[in-house]
């Protein structure tokens, strides 16, 4: 059966994006990308003011945390984060445990930025004691960076004990929360940070092309001349934000447009107590139901987030992941590859406007569809 043909689908008549994104957006959000505003045009420099207070609102960061939107995917806004606080004379603990801590090293290389790593298996949280035993063993590092939740496995790192440390050794805190920000809190009030970054889709549910780094404003004051490109320098966006209410370069109207939409849906929806009850929900039912078929997640429950699900791959012979792929999308569900290499994994997200009927639905879809391909035994080869 094509997408098309399929009557279980989105409103919009898509497939349902079971995926770390772009994800599922409500038929709302979608709508309200259907205007074209001018750059200088009095409604979307309202709304776009709307959209950094209420951001800013997220981490209860008051008047001492600005909101800075960038254009572009996330990887744009974390280069930006890196390139815009770590000068060329200073030094970044990247604390890797996925592709995406990876990422942050290969960005540093790229724009001159010197780093040493703490590097723990995809499947192992950051280590807060080896943190604090390599600040307190070398005084030229300045600045530490982690990524809240690690896409790459769904890994739920200790950003708050992370945090203390970092702040007992007087050093600068950076985080890439792209795939938690909105669902799992993150207070400033709580986890003393000079920046973090996440992206319009993700847990806020607006469409992609634009990230934002929240920011201490006494930190980002320290930053000018620090950036190393003209289009990602954060001091300078906030700069002119700040001066005119105006973008820099042309402002991506109507992602901005979906997403100021997507936040009032967040708000009403209760924050991130209710959209990561949401998402919590979602996860509790996609496991349950895939342990019950025979499936084995690569994370014991105590360190999954609620964002996405890795699990092994079946050991059984007849299993192909691009036709369990195929079928699963043909039948109105997208799901995920792996991205580990320590196991042969593939990937089920918790988040975008999806529900419990949702999670129900493809958990019904893989029952058939291992049937068809007949699979009888989904535990991982030994």
């Amino acid at each position: 059966m094509s997408v098309e043909q399929n009557p279980s689908l989105s409103p919009t008549g898509d497939a349902w994006l079971l995926t770390p994104g772009p994800l599922t957006t409500s038929p709302q959000v979608k709508q309200a990308a259907l205007h074209d505003y001018g750059s200088r045009d009095h409604h979307l420099i309202a709304i776009n003011q709307e959209m950094r207070d209420l951001l800013v609102d997220i981490v209860h960061g008051g008047d001492d945390f600005v909101a800075v939107p960038l254009q572009g995917s996330g990887t744009f806004v974390v280069e930006a984060m890196l390139g815009t606080f770590v000068s060329k004379t200073d030094k970044l603990l990247i604390l890797i445990n996925g592709a995406y801590g990876t990422r942050m090293a290969k960005i540093c290389n790229y724009i001159g930025r010197d780093y040493v790593t703490l590097e723990t298996a995809e499947n192992v949280p950051v280590n807060p004691s080896e943190v604090d035993r390599i600040l307190g063993a070398d005084s030229s590092i300045t600045h530490v960076v982690i990524v809240h939740c690690e896409t790459t496995t769904g890994i739920l790192n200790p950003v708050a004990e992370v945090g203390k440390v970092v702040a007992g050794h007087n050093r600068s805190y950076l985080i890439d929360a792209m795939s938690a920000f909105g669902a799992i809190a993150l207070d400033s009030r709580d986890i003393r940070f000079d920046a973090v970054v996440a992206s319009s889709n993700k847990c806020l549910e607006g469409t992609p092309g634009m990230g934002f780094c929240i920011a201490r404003k006494s930190a980002l004051e320290q930053t000018c001349h620090n950036a190393h490109s003209l289009t990602l320098d954060l001091y300078e966006q906030w700069v002119a934000m700040e001066k005119n209410a105006q973008w820099r370069f042309t402002p991506p109207v109507q992602v901005i447009a979906s997403f100021h939409q997507a936040l009032k849906e967040y708000i009403a929806e209760g924050g991130v107590e209710g959209r990561g009850g949401r998402y919590q929900g979602n996860c509790k039912i996609l496991v349950e139901g895939m342990r019950k078929l025979g499936f084995e997640t690569l994370l014991p429950d105590d360190l999954q987030a609620p964002i996405i699900v890795t699990f092994l791959t079946p050991g059984d012979a007849h299993f192909d992941f691009q036709d369990f792929y195929d079928r699963l999308r043909d039948q109105g569900y997208i799901i995920y590859p792996g991205k580990l290499t320590v196991a042969d994994t593939f990937r089920i997200g918790c988040i975008g406007r999806v529900g419990p009927e949702q999670m129900h639905g493809v958990l019904n879809v893989i029952q058939t569809t291992l049937n068809e391909m007949g699979i009888v035994n989904c535990a991982a080869a030994a």
